[in-house]
């Protein structure tokens, strides 16, 4: 017996309906006496009130990421990022709903409405939320909620994790498939002799699908190392949750991170790249500067563009198709810098002195002015304030033949500015590219809030200061 695990996400979602609809209740009856005095008026009143308060719990709790890997969550871990979630939305009910709604003064009255609102739907929340995730956890449990699971590796680590999960870590819920080998066929079985071979590492796509794979783990030997790369490589872009046996260099460098108490230690290489709060403010940062700067910045815009029209002859605005996330191709804007027919012998990186960039052309990159027009790429969604630069599909075709992991950059929005911009400067040929990629895979791996911020900053500066390369 399975259970289907939209279903479940479905139930998650409707304990928090009913939490805060309970709590909206209870909170109104204090407020209002509605035991006592229940008019038509103020049971419609009750009715949209708590079918709006509902949503907005959902959005909050959404927007705090409760909604995610619903699986696997930490029921004290819940209740703890629980606590700052209520106390947010709280604050926000009590500015736009509870503050001032009748003409009083009476202030103090506000805080103790307001507190009391807070513990009532604190309580209703944790709850719901520790029932319902300890019902899920015994499903787990039983194995009627699974996660059909890849191993790769067929060693003696292979085989440790296998037996340690499936004799102490039941709870994580791993139903094995099988594994994959890493070397011969012929050595293939190893010392897994109760699980199935599904074929080579470099087989993997297929037997993801074939076997709807959830969640990979990767018990590789200290010798195999150089296949993870390779790995990694294979599962980009996929959603799994993939996890790591640690040697003892990681656990001495305290890399590893238990989570669950006497649980197999494992690292789980991280998907998702930012909380999903950040993420929503990440992308509302870009919409309200890209709107401000081409609405309020459009007289400095238009400047610029007639210099570019009477400086050379040709188009303002030049457009390129580019390849943004997941893969997926867009045209970006540009002030064009060079001549008309500049790449006419194919494309080609520019260079310091390269003789098809205009003298206007020339200042515009050191500025990075040229760069502007893209701010329309970031209010379409296309490209974000700070990411990985677009490339062109041919150079990025260069890349991957010496740098498989340029892949990786396809996880986010590409951006106007980058770390890799910052620190490098425009690349001229592939293997410059190839140095500036490390510097935009650490931006990647510490997305934040924090480091835009640090790398916006160094952007202006660098415009102030014509320092751009």
């Amino acid at each position: 017996m399975t259970i289907d695990k939209r279903a479940v996400k479905i139930g998650y979602i409707c304990s928090d309906i009913l939490a805060a609809v309970l709590a909206w209740l209870f909170f109104f009856w204090y407020r209002n006496h509605i035991s006592d005095d229940l008019n038509p008026g103020k049971f419609f009143s009750l009715f949209y009130s708590s079918l709006a308060i509902a949503v907005f719990w959902l959005l909050i709790n959404g927007f705090w990421g409760f909604y995610k890997d619903y699986f696997r969550k930490s029921r004290i871990k819940e209740v703890y990022y629980l606590i700052s979630s209520v106390l947010f939305g709280v604050i926000v009910i009590f500015l736009f709903l509870i503050l001032d709604d009748d003409g009083s003064k009476n202030y103090q009255k506000y805080y103790k409405t307001t507190a009391l609102y807070f513990f009532i739907h604190l309580v209703c929340s944790a709850f719901f939320k520790v029932w319902y995730l300890s019902i899920v956890k015994k499903l787990i449990h039983k194995q009627i909620i699974n996660f059909p699971t890849l191993i790769v590796g067929n060693g003696p680590s292979a085989w440790e994790i296998f037996h340690d999960i499936t004799k102490n870590s039941q709870h994580l819920g791993l139903n094995f498939r099988g594994f994959v080998h890493l070397g011969e066929e012929s050595d293939s079985m190893g010392n897994i002799t109760f699980l199935p071979s599904l074929g080579h590492y470099r087989q993997m796509e297929n037997i993801i699908e074939n076997h709807k794979i959830e969640q990979i783990i990767l018990a590789i030997e200290a010798t195999d190392h150089l296949h993870l790369e390779e790995i990694l490589n294979i599962t980009e872009g996929r959603k799994l949750i993939i996890s790591i046996l640690p040697d003892i260099y990681q656990i001495l460098l305290g890399l590893v991170r238990v989570q669950h108490v006497f649980g197999t230690p494992l690292i789980e290489i991280r998907q998702d790249l930012m909380p999903v709060w950040q993420m929503v403010v990440k992308r509302g940062m870009d919409i309200v500067v890209s709107l401000l700067v081409l609405i309020l910045g459009s007289p400095f815009l238009i400047t610029v563009g007639l210099i570019t029209y009477f400086t050379s002859k040709g188009p303002v605005l030049f457009f390129q198709e580019r390849v943004g996330k997941n893969g997926v191709p867009f045209k970006i804007i540009k002030y064009r810098s060079m001549f008309t027919d500049a790449e006419k012998l194919g494309p080609a990186l520019s260079s310091t002195h390269d003789p098809r960039i205009t003298p206007w052309g020339r200042f515009m990159r050191r500025t990075r002015i040229d760069e502007f027009p893209q701010f329309f790429n970031v209010l379409v969604g296309e490209m974000s304030l700070v990411g990985p630069r677009p490339e062109r599909q041919f150079f990025i075709d260069k890349i991957m033949e010496v740098a498989p992991h340029y892949k990786h950059l396809n996880r986010v929005r590409p951006g106007i500015t980058s770390l890799g911009q910052v620190k490098y400067g425009y690349a001229e040929n592939v293997d410059e590219m190839v140095r500036r990629l490390k510097f935009d895979i650490i931006y990647i791996e510490n997305m934040s809030i924090g480091m835009d911020f640090r790398i916006l900053i160094y952007t202006v500066l660098t415009v102030i200061g014509a320092k751009g390369k």
